[in-house]
């Protein structure tokens, strides 16, 4: 499931252990990892201050980006969930200002997209 998954356009949950390393220089005081989710090389990862987008470019993926989306700046997020005959979760997120989801992502029907939603809710909800 992971690497087609992946392959497919679906997000997958990465283990917090694998990644700790890799973000621990962008995290501030206090700041921990709460869910990851890994698109072939991009990632959404929650963590319990923002949402940080990465994606990385070029054949190595040595260039990396990391956008950070405070839970402040989400107006509105959603989630469909997978049906019958589909395979598929889809997560939307919209950012103040924006008409159209700024983010979308979907989830295998496997995956627990229902996690993320309730990180996102924790989060944007207080």
């Amino acid at each position: 499931m992971g690497l087609l998954s992946g392959m497919m356009g679906h997000a997958s949950e990465v283990s917090l252990e694998k990644i700790t390393n890799e973000f621990q220089p962008i995290l501030i005081e206090d700041e921990r990892i709460e869910r990851a989710y890994k698109l072939i090389r991009d990632m959404l990862v929650f963590t319990t201050k923002r949402l940080i987008l990465v994606n990385k470019q070029g054949l190595t993926g040595t260039k990396v980006e990391y956008q950070s989306v405070p839970y402040g700046s989400i107006k509105t997020f959603s989630k469909e969930s997978a049906g019958i005959g589909d395979l598929d979760a889809e997560l939307k997120i919209w950012l103040t200002g924006d008409l159209e989801p700024t983010i979308k992502q979907d989830f295998r029907k496997g995956d627990n997209i229902n996690e993320a939603y309730r990180v996102l809710s924790r989060h944007v909800l207080k």
